[in-house]
């Protein structure tokens, strides 16, 4: 069994995965022939910064939104300002991963340089710690939140073949059916510092699964009887400038309000996006707008992404997913972004 760890923080591994990075803005000064008042005002200014909460590498200023994952970007404190930890998830599988067999997956959130130190996290989304796991190819998706234990660790069960999940909607289990490669991202915020994001490569031994090639767009996607499409703004996917894309559900032909979703994870609705060779990664939290779902992102490059849609009703959570193809070029500019820009 290969395990390798690629332990990063958001912004490193953003830039490693050549994400386009949209500044929200910094205001410069027009003149220097400002009053006492006006400078020390601005110099008070300065001394806050806005950064997004998912993605620590975007900055900007004070109701301004994350071009990436669209959460407004919050104050950043002076303790999380001052923190020069590095953090890494310690990850463990016992015994070694074998398709259709039993098995625990430990990550242990730890500062380099001082492991033995115990991690506490923040809770993010209803959870402390998200996983998301990938097959290499992309063709499998699961989300699922591992359990703290006494130790510092947080848990999952591998379970064997054949056996049902027992923890609901919010489980701690998984399943790895079939061997081959996959890939996990741990998604965490360390206490007093910033989102953390970890890709943690898995080989799991045992007949491997037919890895799948995506060559075909995939707008529109079929779950548990609902239609749930993805429309982009200029009907297309750009790789520059930020996509705005609208989420439509639809129940027995008819459109149904995102608004009558339950909250799921502190949301109407999640969606992650990774990109073919699984460097890129983002994951966005929808708003709704006259019952639709409204994602915008920046995608930072060209290409092949797999997408997956979850919201939840009548307590049951519905994944739909897509093949999105992104060209080179600059999204068009949302009239009502640019609306919105204007007001603020």
């Amino acid at each position: 069994m290969k395990t390798t760890i690629k332990n990063i923080a958001f912004a490193l591994f953003a830039g490693v995965a050549s994400m386009a990075v949209t500044s929200c803005g910094s205001k410069t000064s027009e003149s220097n022939e400002t009053s006492e008042g006006e400078h020390d005002h601005a110099a008070g200014d300065h001394e806050h910064t806005y950064a997004c909460p998912m993605h620590a590498d975007v900055t900007g200023k004070e109701g301004e939104t994350c071009p990436k994952c669209g959460m407004k970007l919050e104050l950043v404190s002076a303790d999380k300002a001052a923190n020069t930890n590095t953090y890494f998830m310690a990850f463990k599988a016992e015994p070694v991963v074998e398709a259709g067999k039993a098995a625990k997956l430990s990550f242990t959130p730890s500062i380099k340089g001082n492991e033995s130190e115990m991690v506490p996290l923040d809770i993010q989304h209803d959870k402390k710690l998200h996983l998301i796991v990938v097959s290499k190819d992309l063709s499998y998706f699961d989300h699922i939140h591992p359990e703290f234990q006494a130790n510092g660790s947080y848990d999952i069960n591998v379970l064997p073949k054949g056996t049902n999940y027992t923890n609901g909607r919010f489980h701690n289990e998984t399943k790895f059916e079939q061997g081959g490669d996959y890939v996990l991202f741990a998604d965490y915020v360390p206490s007093g510092a910033n989102h953390q994001l970890e890709r943690i490569e898995l080989n799991v031994s045992g007949t491997p699964y037919k890895a799948q090639k995506y060559t075909a767009s995939k707008t529109v996607s079929m779950t548990d009887g609902y239609e749930v499409s993805l429309e982009p703004e200029g009907g297309k996917f750009f790789s520059e400038g930020t996509s705005h894309i609208s989420g439509i559900i639809k129940k027995d032909g008819k459109e149904v309000s995102a608004d009558s979703f339950e909250n799921y994870l502190a949301a109407k609705a999640h969606v992650v996006v990774i990109s073919e060779d699984t460097q890129n990664y983002l994951h966005v939290h929808p708003e709704v707008v006259n019952g639709r779902l409204d994602l915008h992102t920046t995608f930072g490059k060209p290409g092949t992404y797999r997408g997956w849609l979850q919201f939840q009703t009548n307590g049951q959570v519905h994944t739909a997913d897509f093949v999105i193809k992104v060209e080179e070029g600059k999204a068009p500019e949302s009239e009502h972004a640019a609306g919105a820009e204007h007001a603020h």
